[in-house]
């Protein structure tokens, strides 16, 4: 009998306006969630590992992956005091192994965790999706942040229109611009502008192959205690997936995924492969990416983009975008035959439509969006398993 991927579907906790019994009526039985509550570099305590999760079993659902195990910045820059960060993370990652929850999603972007210029850009249909425009971040860093430097990031014509759009934008747009690129992780507290340009300092003195070979120190810290208690860990891919801001990007397409896992070759060490992240780099072949590094994806998160020449992109339908979302689902079928657990997957954001429009939600998380997508795709596999 073909094995069926494992449906699951990200929840922010108590506090997230999506309900778990909204969850089950979606169709999904695994959740992905974290302790938001705990701050950053702090030891995640069993108590509350075993609080979250009696609360998910109690729906009847259960707690699949953790997302995320926030790596602090102390970490990431591998400053004086890491080593303390570091022996949290550590001790974090023993009490989610006795809570018994072994999948660990967590991405080594600087700073900021996904960048968006807009939330609420308005589809054909009325809905509303996610937005990334070079032009608007560029006004945004030449002119906002006035980053030392950053007019030689940019093409001219960019150049020319993030002018243009900064001196038409009302404080009210600038505001609405700063937040949306400043708003760090949904359900925890945004970045201030000062801080920014600090990490901006200290990042271009580390650069690309810095921020590596720090990659490479915190597996290789982890290693143990990731093989000791069979917890496998899996990094998201940068979202997106190029250098903005000044700020470095380490794992945006095959070569950096597959440097990765070359460079701790072993088996904790793992993929969250996201086709929305992945699929936003011009260059970035979706199915031949999956085929060198299926052996170690753990995790699975599936949405879709549209780019334009420019490289801009909005999260479109799950089914209706730039990636091959058959090709995707068909090797990740195929893959998923060969484990002995189902691979576990998401429905990664989704349009707010219908009543969500009338609602305030974590920006790519309300629920009718998603509840789509995963209807789609999990049509979408049942058919490719029918075949």
């Amino acid at each position: 009998m073909t094995k069926k991927l494992e449906q699951t579907w990200r929840w922010y906790g108590p506090a997230d306006t999506v309900s778990l019994q909204d969850i089950k009526q979606a169709g999904a039985t695994g959740i992905v969630t974290a302790l938001h509550h705990i701050p950053h570099g702090a030891v995640w305590p069993l108590e509350d590992i075993l609080e979250r999760k009696g609360l998910i079993e109690d729906a009847g659902l259960t707690w699949s992956v953790v997302e995320s195990v926030p790596v602090h910045e102390a970490i990431k820059t591998r400053r004086s005091d890491a080593q303390h960060y570091l022996e949290n993370y550590r001790q974090s990652l023993r009490n989610l192994a006795l809570g018994g929850i072994k999948t660990v999603c967590y991405n080594f972007m600087p700073v900021l965790d996904w960048t968006r210029t807009q939330l609420d850009l308005e589809m054909k249909d009325g809905s509303k999706a996610l937005y990334f425009n070079w032009n608007d971040l560029a006004a945004f860093d030449l002119f906002i942040l006035k980053r030392e430097g950053a007019e030689e990031d940019y093409p001219e014509e960019i150049k020319v229109e993030a002018k243009k759009r900064h001196q038409a934008y009302t404080p009210q747009a600038i505001e609405l611009l700063n937040t949306n690129i400043l708003m760090g992780i949904p359900g925890e507290r945004s970045i201030e502008l000062e801080e920014l340009r600090e990490s901006i300092r200290e990042y271009a003195a580390i650069g690309f192959d810095g921020l590596r070979q720090n990659l490479i120190w915190f597996l290789s810290s982890i290693a143990e205690v990731c093989e000791e208690h069979g917890i496998r860990m899996t990094i998201h891919p940068d979202d997106p997936p190029y250098p903005i801001l000044g700020l470095p990007r380490i794992a945006s397409n095959k070569e950096d995924l597959l440097h990765i896992l070359h460079g701790v070759d072993k088996p904790f060490n793992g993929i969250c492969f996201c086709t929305g992240s992945l699929g936003a780099g011009v260059s970035n072949d979706l199915p031949a990416i999956f085929e060198a590094v299926k052996d170690r994806v753990y995790f699975v998160h599936l949405r879709n983009v549209k780019k334009d020449i420019q490289g801009n992109f909005f999260e479109a339908d799950h089914l209706d975008g730039d990636v091959d979302m058959y090709a995707v689902m068909k090797a990740l079928v195929a893959e998923n035959q060969l484990r002995e657990d189902a691979i576990p997957f998401r429905p990664d954001h989704g349009h707010q439509m219908l009543d969500d429009l009338n609602k305030t939600t974590a920006p790519g998380y309300s629920a009718i969006g998603r509840l789509r997508g995963l209807a789609e795709l999990r049509g979408l596999e049942l058919g490719i398993i029918r075949q």
